[in-house]
């Protein structure tokens, strides 16, 4: 069965409809008699595949499929989870509120890792680093910086040559890029030199992993830092322009997750996808042939699924974490 991707002209609610989203397609064959609506905040391109494999098995269902930011889709699914059957988002501190807050469906008989997901309602199917992305042509002659100090150093050495041409999240925008920071905070001693010497060099601000990939590879930017690994990784056409490095003191790693929104209208159809998913990535073999990574089984994860994911959404310590993050790097 060919799938085609179309942009979606009707849509579900008033509130669907006036929301502007990164991208929206409905994946069908045109003669589904049900559709899945999935909320994400994962490029269209890397969930494609998962979502038409999912689709041969049910040639009954469609999928329309919704990309916003990761601290986007909290705020529009919180205001009308009714909208939404699947939940999906690379921001685990963000979906394991939504989940400990009651809005997901626990699923039974699905069997997961332990450690890969909380009560059967929220289940991480990737595992993902945070990279430093940096232009091979700009680097030509200068130290590639393969730890965090080794970048300050490069930085230091050179702030003229990479002055306006380095690239972070903007982490009051971007709810991934604001787990990435934390996590780095937390366990990182040399994040915040780091961050006061980007800050600095006059840092462009970015919301999203694709912008600041698609700038280092153009020669727009030298170097991009606490960048999605995975997005650089998968992006084959670039791969000549830029190196990918994951910093070899403590390198960052969040795991995608989903869950099943408590207010679906096709929990059978909704958990059967999970499933799918599910299966996929925690096979090595099978994950290969899409564009996400598997889950990592080489040991504990880093940062578990768990009440500490939730530290830093106080709204005491983000808003002194944003305010610390502001002076630093916005001189």
């Amino acid at each position: 069965m060919r799938y085609i991707f179309v942009l979606i002209l009707a849509l579900w609610t008033q509130q669907i409809m006036a929301q502007e989203w990164e991208d929206r397609q409905l994946f069908t064959d045109g003669k589904a008699t049900k559709t899945l609506r999935i909320l994400s905040n994962t490029d269209t391109r890397f969930f494609a595949p998962i979502i038409e494999s999912f689709l041969v098995t049910q040639p009954s269902v469609s999928i329309d499929y919704l990309v916003t930011s990761s601290a986007d889709l909290y705020d529009i699914y919180r205001a009308s989870p009714e909208n939404y059957d699947i939940v999906i988002s690379s921001a685990m501190d963000l979906q394991f509120k939504l989940t400990n807050d009651g809005y997901a469906l626990a699923l039974g008989n699905l069997e997961h890792p332990p450690w890969a997901q909380w009560r059967q309602s929220l289940f991480a199917f990737s595992t993902e680093p945070a990279a430093i992305v940096i232009n091979r042509a700009a680097f030509k002659g200068i130290p590639i910086p393969r730890s965090r100090q080794d970048l300050i150093e490069v930085l230091r050495a050179r702030p003229e040559f990479f002055r306006g041409r380095i690239g972070t999240y903007d982490v009051r925008q971007s709810g991934l890029g604001y787990f990435f920071a934390t996590q780095d905070a937390r366990a990182s001693e040399t994040y915040w030199r780091l961050t006061e010497v980007i800050g600095g060099l006059d840092t462009r601000l970015y919301c999203c992993s694709g912008d600041m990939i698609n700038d280092v590879a153009s020669g727009e930017i030298k170097i991009a830092y606490n960048v999605l690994g995975s997005y650089a990784i998968a992006q084959t056409d670039v791969q000549s322009l830029i190196e990918v490095i994951l910093p070899s003191n403590f390198p960052t790693k969040m795991m995608r997750s989903a869950f099943v929104s408590r207010k679906t209208s096709l929990p059978d159809v909704s958990q059967s996808f999970i499933q799918h998913l599910a299966s996929i990535q925690a096979d090595s073999a099978r994950a290969a042939t899409f564009p996400l990574p598997p889950l990592d089984h080489t040991g504990k994860p880093a940062i578990s699924l768990g009440p500490a994911l939730m530290t830093y959404l106080d709204r005491l310590k983000r808003r002194t974490f944003i305010q610390e993050w502001e002076s630093a790097i916005i001189q």
